[in-house]
């Protein structure tokens, strides 16, 4: 495949997905890239709060048939409590960027506090690594992927130079192929596809999202209680919640409640 000299632009072409029936093809390819970049392995998920593996179309799992993790002590996919218990997919939930990882700590582009928090103690037996550079892929409704590449050799524990030739690029292609995996896997609509809300309905959505109940919320923006509940039950009709919970779950999904920094 010649992926030495591709440019990026040939090997986005490569892992792309736009079909179900791509995902072999485009998992081989961003294994080689990886392979042949750096000697480095892959360990991939598109949903780290599901414990269905990544399939191709005939059903295969990714992690074995394709990224050949076969070894007893490696079907780490088969520990449905893994999500739970690394601290790999942990940090994801706080880290958007690349970032390398070993058991002294993590290594960001920028600072993180949050990471700072992680406990990685145990670190190699609760990764089956020494040492990973890790890609989050946060996607639209609230998803996170997560690629993990590793070296082969299983002692090496410091990936400074490898993090800083290739984790832009091992991103910039995990994430095209993560995203385009998940779209064609995608077999249920779970939001309007076009769901609008009022400047009004994401006010009120904001603080009902910190706990403020409706006579609260009618203080704080001087408006009527039945004023209040009519923002929050108009935005719960146009998002298709099924109640006041739903509907704040499933603004925060589309982006409309942001965060505390």
């Amino acid at each position: 495949m010649g992926e030495q000299s591709a440019s990026l632009k040939e090997q986005l072409a490569w892992v792309n997905v736009t079909s179900v029936k791509d995902i072999r093809a485009a998992a081989e390819a961003l294994r080689d890239i990886a392979w042949d970049r750096a000697n480095l392995r892959v360990a991939l998920t598109d949903n780290i709060a599901s414990k269905n593996p990544l399939m191709d179309e005939d059903g295969a799992i990714l992690a074995s048939e394709v990224f050949g993790w076969n070894a007893p002590d490696e079907r780490w996919w088969a520990d449905t409590r893994l999500a739970l218990s690394s601290p790999l997919p942990r940090a994801c939930r706080y880290e958007s960027e690349p970032f390398w990882v070993n058991a002294d700590g993590f290594r960001t582009s920028q600072p993180n506090r949050y990471l700072e928090a992680i406990d990685l103690s145990n670190f190699e037996k609760r990764t089956n690594t020494k040492s990973a550079i890790v890609i989050p892929v946060h996607l639209p409704f609230g998803q996170i992927g997560i690629a993990s590449y590793g070296v082969a050799d299983p002692d090496r524990s410091d990936l400074t130079a490898e993090f800083e030739e290739h984790a832009d690029e091992l991103y910039i292609l995990t994430h095209r192929f993560v995203a385009g995996c998940v779209k064609a896997l995608r077999k249920r609509q779970w939001l309007p596809a076009d769901s609008q809300l009022t400047k009004r309905e994401v006010e009120c959505l904001r603080w009902a999202s910190i706990g403020k109940t409706d006579k609260e919320i009618s203080m704080i923006l001087g408006r009527s209680h039945a004023t209040v509940r009519f923002h929050i039950q108009n935005a719960g009709e146009k998002l298709d919640a099924v109640n006041r919970s739903q509907t704040i779950f499933k603004a925060a999904q589309l982006g409309y409640l942001g965060y505390a920094a």
